[in-house]
């Protein structure tokens, strides 16, 4: 298994790091993928990257952090993207719902980072809330074809859409408590499918209320086999291997 999205870097998960990357040891996850927000987090996931095996990092800027984004942004992330760990431009992507950052300067710094995304050869990770049609022309206007949707929580009209731009859509654990992503799984083949935690936030059943942390990633395996009807092997099989494949790193 690998949980495709946390934030290592994050106090609750970062002060008692070891314990976390044993915890996912014995739940066997063989990689985590800790992901940058702004320039400071991505390069403390390349530090965590460094002294785990296996722990990789993306970098890129979060739409939260926008309008924070120096002018020579573009140019941090290119550099740190050449490290050996670094297996994706993210977390990018547009958020509506809080409008942190101006829509407009959002959409600015996706399109940049997808587009050094693409002249980098490495998939985007990135991140949608309440802007699925501005995403979608932002992607296609970028001719990035390469990535994944964290946190999928819209519907199936749009995971076809995305899909059909090669992109996957990966699910966390609100899968175990928002009844209508069921459905949306239920549409969509499993291999487009991946599975992450978002840690420490989003917490699947059991552990609601709780740190979420990488070896809870299972209870996402488990929700989907239990929603597809299939055994869990083959959620874990393919979902790896949908990973492996994206992020095409993980495998050097």
């Amino acid at each position: 298994m690998i949980d495709t999205h946390c934030h290592l870097y994050d106090e609750k998960l970062y002060d008692n790091l070891d314990e976390i990357v044993s915890n996912a040891n014995q739940a066997k996850i063989s990689k985590m993928i800790c992901i940058g927000d702004n320039l400071k987090t991505s390069e403390k996931s390349i530090k965590i990257s460094e002294s785990y095996n296996n722990i990789y990092a993306t970098v890129g800027i979060h739409p939260h952090e926008a309008k924070n984004a120096p002018n020579t942004y573009l140019n941090t992330l290119e550099r740190y993207a050449k490290n050996k760990k670094v297996v994706a431009i993210g977390e990018i992507g547009l958020d509506y719902f809080y409008k942190n950052s101006d829509p407009e300067v959002q959409k600015k710094i996706f399109f940049h980072q997808l587009t050094l995304a693409k002249k980098l050869n490495l998939p985007s990770v990135v991140h949608c809330r309440e802007a699925d049609d501005d995403l979608y022309e932002t992607i296609l206007k970028s001719n990035n074809r390469c990535g994944v949707i964290h946190c999928f929580a819209s519907n199936t009209t749009f995971a076809k859409k995305i899909i059909d731009l090669g992109f996957y859509i990966s699910f966390t654990g609100m899968i175990t408590f928002v009844n209508e992503l069921s459905q949306v799984i239920k549409d969509i083949d499993l291999k487009h499918i991946m599975i992450e935690t978002d840690s420490p936030y989003l917490s699947p059943v059991p552990y609601r209320g709780k740190t979420n942390q990488p070896a809870y990633v299972v209870k996402i395996a488990e929700k989907i086999s239990e929603i597809k009807k299939i055994s869990i092997d083959e959620v874990i099989k393919i979902t790896t291997n949908n990973a492996n494949l994206l992020f095409n790193k993980l495998k050097n």
